[in-house]
């Protein structure tokens, strides 16, 4: 890179965000990440500024579960939308910093995202805006859009920071139509967080790239970030046959051993000692 490349210069090779989305997305089994809004996609912002449509969405969900388990508790539906609608943001940031090393805006009014066909969770997802956060390394630091911070760990800290700003958002709009206590709220962010982080790493499809993949969780949650309810909970264990695995424990319960037939998950809070 040349450090005195002027952002006339830089608008000239490309190389923003847009070049990024394009990059991760075709690293993506489905074309998860895109710029554009097609009809029926839910923007974050419309839903936090109208929460009857988290009604709706639940209500969704809702028939999937009788038709798919024969049962839809209150708490299975309403801790699944919880889950699925923190997974954008944190999904979102934790792609662009693994693979690009930039964070862009996690606002509500940037992201949108659309649903299955038939499990109704989010299948795609679009960024809105053109501008990231990045290392003074990166290529795209002289464009107008981009803000240089000084290392891996501020970065880490904008991505804790922006994710934490839109939950408060949700949290808020969410909270008055649900039974679950904001509590139970936090600790679903902080799994979204945690497990996006992990995930956007595990699909790699190396053991190299999933241990990228925990690195960045405990860069961005090497502790306990109020109101997040723990630092990342991933750590190594070791099975019977002595075959070594990473795992986490979850914060939150979703409430799926309430469908007939299920029990409580192995990382399930109410049953994995802190």
């Amino acid at each position: 890179m040349n450090q005195q490349r002027s952002s006339r210069d830089a608008s000239d090779v490309g190389d923003g965000l847009a070049d990024s989305l394009l990059r991760v997305g075709g690293l993506q089994e489905r074309g998860e990440l895109r710029r554009d809004v097609p009809t029926g996609w839910f923007h974050c912002a419309e839903l936090l500024e109208h929460p009857e449509l988290f009604t709706e969405w639940r209500e969704r969900l809702e028939k999937w579960l009788l038709h798919n388990h024969g049962a839809a508790p209150e708490r299975t539906a309403a801790s699944y939308v919880i889950s699925w609608y923190l997974h954008v943001p944190a999904y979102v940031g934790a792609l662009l910093l693994h693979h690009e090393r930039r964070v862009p805006s996690l606002k509500p009014e940037q992201l949108a995202f659309g649903l299955g066909d038939d499990r109704p969770h989010p299948e795609g997802m679009a960024v809105l805006g053109d501008s990231f956060y990045c290392l003074p390394t990166d290529p795209g630091s002289a464009r107008p859009e981009a803000t240089v911070v000084a290392d891996e760990r501020a970065l880490a800290g904008v991505l804790r920071a922006q994710f934490v700003a839109h939950a408060t958002r949700f949290v808020r709009a969410y909270a008055p139509s649900s039974r679950l206590g904001r509590r139970m709220l936090w600790a679903a962010a902080t799994d979204a967080l945690d497990n996006s982080l992990w995930w956007a790493g595990r699909q790699g499809g190396t053991p190299d790239a999933e241990g990228a993949g925990v690195a960045d969780a405990a860069l961005v949650l090497d502790d306990r970030y109020r109101p997040l309810t723990s630092a990342s909970t991933l750590r190594m264990a070791v099975g019977a046959e002595g075959h070594r695995a990473w795992e986490r424990r979850r914060e939150s319960c979703c409430f799926s051993y309430l469908l007939p037939g299920e029990a409580e998950c192995a990382e399930c809070p109410r049953v994995c000692s802190r």
